[in-house]
């Protein structure tokens, strides 16, 4: 997602610098190329060295240390950056950057950039809403700073309430929000499915599936991103919900349906959950007792969310299926297009390692009405995500 982007991400002195090792350490995944500012204070919290072997990349920590290349450290970690991090920013970086002062390597850098800043307030709670910080703040925010807003609980000094670092993998979907926003889906209203969903038996037990929702947040990060309108309603997942993205969550097939219903005016939308086929004929409302007996449950059909909508949808809608199958994938997923109206579809094999339902990764094929197919690789969900927009946007 982020090859051939370098971060410099700036790390101040808290007590929650450790937490930036974690930051590091997904952007490297992501493919980024990442180099660390340490100021003197956060080196007592975390060495430079630990932060070498995650970034691959020797790390800044003194103006005058002796050179490793004949490049001025600092204006060139300012030109590398397509991105410039600080997290944790402390009160002390926060007032240094509103009142323009560079007496460091981190905020001469930062002084010397032209790159997006993005800043990660971590502090005390009554250092956080001291009237001076909260000037400090706002005056960069009118410079065009983005800001990831610091989350509330106990902190490190005991007291309770806001100025805990956020967690770093929020960090880092901002990071992508900001490096990878486009406008390809601009004016769109993107309607996505995902998750699994549930059908009761009894208060205690249930029919689902495998899935984790975990591609339907991925395909709603990327429309966001690319500057769609999105509506996102996701069967029961452990997943937090994405900002920006207007949520749904429901629990039977039924009530995705409803849910879906009401958004009937989308540009496109996307089936990405597992919605159960059946449901229990009846629900017990009284936990079933186990007896000498063969339970026999009987079932019937869930309605068919996708075909109502593909057998619907208007001239200018564009909808998009998902199959995950353990067989014969590409003619299953080709009779499900016509079946269905679909205009695409997304197939895999679940039974691949790599793929599927609960990991993080996914192997596909992208069927379009037309017949033309584009196998992509094993990747991250979110690659998959990214590329089948980008797809759906070239049909558009």
């Amino acid at each position: 997602m982020l090859q051939g982007k370098t971060v410099v991400l700036g790390v101040t002195g808290g007590i929650a610098a450790y937490k930036a090792c974690e930051i590091v350490s997904r952007l490297r995944k992501l493919g980024a190329n990442v180099h660390v500012i340490l100021t003197k204070h956060a080196a007592h919290f975390v060495g430079p060295v630990t932060f070498q072997a995650l970034s691959n990349n020797m790390v800044a920590t003194d103006m005058f240390e002796s050179p490793i290349t004949w490049d001025t450290e600092h204006i060139s970690l300012a030109q590398k950056a397509d991105i410039f991090v600080v997290a944790p920013a402390t009160a002390n970086i926060i007032g240094k950057m509103a009142s323009g002062i560079a007496d460091d390597m981190l905020s001469t850098t930062i002084m010397a950039t032209k790159a997006p800043i993005l800043l990660a307030p971590a502090m005390n709670t009554g250092m956080y809403t001291n009237p001076v910080v909260q000037r400090n703040m706002e005056d960069l925010k009118g410079l065009g700073v983005h800001f990831v807003d610091p989350a509330a609980g106990r902190l490190a000094c005991g007291d309770i309430g806001v100025g805990k670092l956020e967690a770093p993998e929020v960090i880092v979907d901002r990071i992508q929000d900001i490096l990878l926003t486009t406008h390809e889906l601009a004016g769109k209203k993107v309607v996505i499915t995902g998750g699994p969903t549930v059908e009761d038996i009894d208060p205690v037990r249930f029919l689902s599936n495998r899935s984790s929702g975990a591609m339907g947040l991925s395909i709603a990060k990327a429309a966001r991103r690319m500057g769609a309108e999105v509506v996102l309603v996701s069967g029961p997942t452990t997943f937090d919900m994405p900002a920006g993205v207007e949520c749904h969550q429901v629990r039977s097939a039924r009530e995705m349906a409803d849910a879906v219903a009401v958004h009937d005016d989308f540009d496109i939308f996307i089936a990405s959950a597992a919605v159960s086929d059946y449901r229990p004929a009846e629900a017990s409302d009284k936990k079933i007792k186990k007896t000498d007996e063969d339970l026999v449950i009987r079932l019937e059909r869930n309605p068919d969310i996708l075909k109502t909508i593909g057998n619907n949808k208007k001239a200018h809608q564009f909808v998009v299926g998902f199959a995950a199958e353990t067989d014969h994938v590409l003619e299953n997923a080709k009779t499900k297009i016509q079946k269905k109206n679909l205009d695409m579809i997304v197939a895999n094999d679940v039974t691949v390692e790599g793929a599927g339902f609960g990991c993080d990764t996914n192997i596909v094929q992208i069927i379009k009405r037309s017949g033309e197919i584009t196998p992509l690789e094993k990747m991250s969900k979110d690659a998959v995500a990214m590329e089948l927009l980008k797809s759906i946007a070239n049909s558009l």
